[in-house]
């Protein structure tokens, strides 16, 4: 049982703080970033390039607005329900990183139209291919370089899997050191033809895909959750229904959720068999078919929002944290009712928390076992 976040005990010391404290990045340089929160930084910050060093002044209240960039996990996942869906997508707030560019460049490289926003670099349109991704080059093999871009490997590596052509995915050399034998295991259980490398376990991944027909698979829960949230991705593109089940114990079952809400809003039910904190097993009927949203928001982190809901809910003051909010897939932002249990005011919406706290009401301590929101 985790009894307090990393989130509270950081927060809790900041008003403990009598006078003003210098941190010294000793390895590299920091170079700020502009950023939605800049307003919050000001208030609190001060940098010095020239002798590297940033100054953290103490304060008596924070209050303000944060807009969360999108959750690099979570920008991928949309990405792509969104190239398998009926209809175009409108993808907001993807996260400006590597492992979403890497995506990008293999969706475009399988022929799926991708419109960038002349106006907004965190948004852009996919026009979904109704069911499986086939390749544009059926008479020859497809390369697909992925870099490190493990939340790109994965999904993709199950999604080819289901449509027609032959594919190599690969990536740096880090990349040839991360595993996905127990994601390979699961999709040849499935009929798929693919292969990674046997001596490690790790890609390049080859695929010579010919469509699936449904079945069974039973993998691990003590591994990465993403390899089960890739196969039950993939699950809706097959020609019949198809059962995952875990053989020994679901250790990440808030993100494997995480993963079902988001297929959820893309028109898909995932049949939850057993508990989600044993052994279950997951049924995907072969009527569930990915239906555009029309537009999708990337939740941003609903872990990094902790930090902020807590420093509304210590000083008393008034934070709006938007990018995730009572729609939220991910079971992280719960993280606001803790603060609610302790004594502070929380607003939900859609796509926002607020947190604020009556200055005449002191917080309380509260027990709570935090094992379903574990990075808050």
């Amino acid at each position: 049982m985790r009894t307090l976040s990393a989130a509270i005990a950081v927060v809790l010391a900041a008003p403990q703080i009598s006078s003003a404290f210098t941190a010294v990045s000793r390895p590299h340089k920091f170079h700020p970033q502009p950023h939605p929160a800049s307003a919050l930084l000001a208030k609190t910050f001060e940098i010095d390039e020239s002798q590297n060093q940033l100054t953290v002044t103490p304060i008596s209240t924070l209050s303000g607005t944060v807009t969360l960039p999108g959750s690099k996990s979570l920008s991928n996942r949309c990405l792509l329900l969104a190239a398998l869906s009926d209809g175009s997508t409108k993808v907001e707030n993807l996260l400006d990183s590597d492992d979403i560019r890497y995506m990008l460049q293999a969706l475009d490289a399988l022929g799926v139209p991708v419109e960038r926003d002349a106006d907004d670099a965190t948004a852009v349109t996919v026009a979904g291919q109704a069911g499986p991704i086939d390749s544009p080059t059926p008479d020859e093999t497809l390369e697909l370089f992925l870099g490190n871009a493990g939340t790109a490997m994965r999904p993709l590596a199950a999604a080819l899997c289901m449509g027609r052509g032959k594919f190599v995915l690969d990536g740096v050399p880090r990349m040839r050191e991360r595993p996905i034998a127990d994601l390979v295991d699961g999709l040849k259980q499935l009929g798929a033809t693919v292969e990674c490398v046997e001596s490690t376990g790790c890609p390049p991944v080859t695929i010579e895909a010919n469509g699936l027909k449904g079945g069974q698979a039973s993998i691990s829960g003590k591994m990465s959750s993403q390899f089960l949230s890739s196969l039950l991705m993939a699950s809706p593109l097959i020609d019949g229904d198809v059962t995952i089940s875990i053989k020994d114990e679901l250790i990440s079952a808030p993100y494997v959720s995480l993963t079902i809400g988001l297929m959820k809003k893309f028109g898909v039910n995932v049949q939850i068999q057993g508990d989600m904190d044993g052994a279950p097993s997951f049924l995907i009927p072969s009527t569930e078919k990915y239906t555009s949203p029309k537009t999708i928001l990337v939740e941003g982190d609903a872990s990094s929002a902790s930090y902020f809901l807590a420093g509304a809910a210590i000083t008393g003051g008034t934070v709006t944290v938007r990018g995730c909010g009572s729609d939220s897939v991910q079971g992280d932002v719960a993280f606001a009712d803790v603060m609610e249990q302790m004594g502070a005011t929380v607003t939900w919406a859609p796509e926002s928390i607020t947190v604020t706290r009556d200055p005449n009401t002191k917080l309380k301590g509260v027990d709570v076992d935090c094992g379903k929101i574990p990075d808050a």
